[in-house]
């Protein structure tokens, strides 16, 4: 198992550091840990973003994150990881800041062994400001480890530890930013793939475009609501239609019902992440690492991130992946695909802690 950073202090030493998972997100973050009084899992979920205000009466600048910034300040939020990294310095003090502002908010443990997941990207600049973020923090005092994202999300897919550290095996995340696709060999990282032309987002934009489509016009709405009807209706296979309404500029409301704007969008994503990974990734894993591709499609495939929580998703992937490769594939998806990194990751900072 190979860690891409480490900033462990080897001086420091701790009986009973915490194990903390975090996974920075381009939507949203998220952290996993066990609470040291009771032993119940900790999950600290938020959306990415930061908006700045001034204090009324002392003038001092003040900052809001997550739902609250996003509800509050709908004109000044900002999501500084919308490309998955913060790719200059505004965006990496944005999130600085931002990521120390969670911290804070919820006590998390400073006396800690931090692994956090990154994404395959190449993006020297965006990793080494995502790496300096969550290293300039206040925890992992005790252990600073990073790990790729997809084998952290995959880790929860594969069993009750740390199974998927010594299998081979293939991890494809699905995120917001990015659809990656990656094989590991006992933890090692093999012809990792990555791509920004299937994303949740995209999906998203979809829905808007469809959306307007499918009202002939009359209704626009943004990709904050884009995203929402995508979580909260989503399905493949089992979609329901739904109704909304709108406030219009003159005065009144204009209900409407969404039939296919979600579902088309869905349709598109799905066909368009198989043709990546059967048609892009696949034929340059089986180039490269042969008697690797071979066994890994005869193991479990593991998928994660935000668009496998989508019910009928994952299935669908499967039979069409299956369906494209002419031959039986095997989806595996765990609990809680958006949670996945970051439960994956504090599995292996719990064994790392105990070291």
């Amino acid at each position: 198992m190979s860690a891409e950073s480490d900033s462990a202090d080897d001086s420091f030493e701790s009986s009973n550091p915490t194990p903390i998972g975090v996974k920075l997100g381009s939507t949203r973050t998220v952290l996993r840990y066990r609470d040291a009084d009771d032993d119940d899992m900790t999950t600290v979920r938020t959306l990415t973003c930061l908006a700045l205000y001034e204090d009324a009466i002392t003038g001092d600048e003040k900052a809001l994150f997550g739902e609250q910034a996003a509800a509050e300040y709908p004109d000044r939020v900002q999501y500084m990881l919308r490309s998955g990294l913060p790719e200059d310095d505004d965006r990496a003090e944005l999130a600085g800041r931002f990521f120390r502002e969670l911290l804070s908010a919820n006590g998390v443990p400073q006396d800690s062994a931090v692994v956090y997941a990154i994404p395959t990207m190449e993006n020297d600049d965006g990793l080494e400001n995502l790496t300096d973020v969550i290293e300039s923090s206040n925890i992992g005092a005790h252990t600073m480890r990073a790990y790729p994202e997809s084998l952290c999300g995959a880790i929860p897919a594969m069993g009750d530890g740390v199974e998927a550290v010594s299998d081979v095996f293939i991890s494809v995340n699905m995120g917001s930013t990015n659809l990656e696709a990656c094989a590991y060999r006992r933890g090692d990282q093999l012809v990792p793939f990555s791509t920004g032309s299937v994303t949740g987002n995209d999906v998203d934009r979809r829905i808007v475009a469809n959306v307007e489509e499918e009202t002939q016009g009359r209704v626009h709405v943004d990709l904050t609501t884009a995203r929402e009807y995508k979580e909260e209706h989503g399905n493949v296979g089992n979609f329901e239609p739904f109704s909304d309404v709108i406030q219009q500029p003159g005065g009144g409301s204009h209900e409407f019902t969404i039939e296919d704007s979600v579902v088309d969008a869905l349709d598109w994503y799905l066909d368009a992440a198989v043709d990546e990974v059967a048609n892009e990734f696949l034929p340059e894993l089986a180039n490269d690492y042969m008697k690797v591709y071979q066994l890994s499609l005869g193991n479990d495939i593991a998928l994660t991130g935000g668009m496998a929580c989508i019910p009928g998703l994952p299935e669908e992937f499967e039979r069409r992946l299956s369906a494209e490769l002419d031959r039986d594939v095997n989806v595996v998806v765990p609990d809680e695909p958006d949670l996945a990194a970051a439960e994956g990751a504090r599995r292996i900072a719990e064994k790392l802690a105990e070291q």
